[in-house]
């Protein structure tokens, strides 16, 4: 585990309390990393988190992996200040495991909360283009599909997939986003009280494309900066039939619903 630097005189406010965890321009960032069964995974992930951007809280929202990967997780948090653990009951989805870790960052009075896989596809060391890009926004995507933006190792169906999945959405909902689906992301705290979060109940991936589109439609400034997405090298991929048919479900709803609305509003305004 990288150490975090002690705090020196410059890293402390005019009370004396403890500044160093504040990033410039945006505050305090915690990045929040859901695990199920990623112990292969979660101890490296954590580590080039923590020398990437020595300032950055670690949150890892386990779902009772039965692996022991909550048990390698309490370790990294005892050996680490900055590194913390959220034990979640079981498995709902990526969806609920971000909820209650945007939860526990407002309880803990964070600024700003990035969204992070454990299986090593977001390169930690690309942390700060998204950091450095949320000054001047609500939102930052890390994009696949954006030029600079790449993918590796992934086979031709998932990409297919991917490049698809965020083609749909921009045709039925109008998101002006290149990689809807992207799941390495950055919010400001403020940017997600623009959200009726109690309202969120898409569980996979389908998650990205439910927060993308609330952000657009609530005026938020969403940019997009390009990142290298890599296939994960250990364990198992939790992408699976289930989880896109949500994704097609309902964002097709949604842009019906999205389609009436403007058709309603075009002829009421013609009458």
């Amino acid at each position: 585990m990288t150490a975090h630097p002690d705090t020196t005189e410059a890293d402390t406010d005019s009370r004396g309390e403890d500044r160093s965890d504040v990033y410039p321009r945006i505050g305090r960032v915690v990045v929040i990393i859901p695990t199920y069964n990623e112990s292969e995974n979660v101890a490296q992930i954590v580590e080039r988190v923590r020398a990437s951007v020595p300032a950055a809280h670690v949150l890892i929202a386990d779902d009772n992996s039965p692996d022991g990967t909550g048990d390698i997780a309490d370790g990294l948090a005892e050996a680490d200040k900055r590194v913390h653990v959220l034990h979640r009951a079981g498995k709902e989805g990526l969806g609920m495991a971000y909820l209650a870790g945007f939860a526990w960052a407002r309880q803990q009075r964070f600024d700003v909360v990035v969204e992070m896989d454990a299986d090593g596809s977001h390169a930690p060391e690309q942390l700060t283009r998204l950091l450095d890009a949320l000054g001047d926004a609500d939102a930052v995507i890390g994009s696949r599909y954006v030029p600079g933006g790449k993918v590796v190792n992934w086979p031709m169906h998932r990409l297919l997939l991917s490049r698809g999945g965020s083609l749909y959405t921009r045709i039925l909902l109008g998101v002006p986003v290149r990689d809807n689906t992207a799941g390495y992301r950055a919010y400001r705290l403020t940017a997600l009280d623009a959200f009726d979060l109690d309202s969120v109940a898409s569980a996979g991936y389908c998650f990205q494309i439910d927060l993308t589109w609330r952000a657009v439609k609530a005026g938020l400034r969403v940019v997009e900066v390009p990142i290298t997405f890599s296939e994960r090298e250990r364990g198992a991929s939790k992408m699976g039939g289930p989880i896109v048919r949500e994704a097609l479900l309902r964002v097709g709803s949604w842009g019906v619903r999205h389609r009436a609305r403007q058709l309603s509003a075009l002829f009421g305004r013609g009458k």
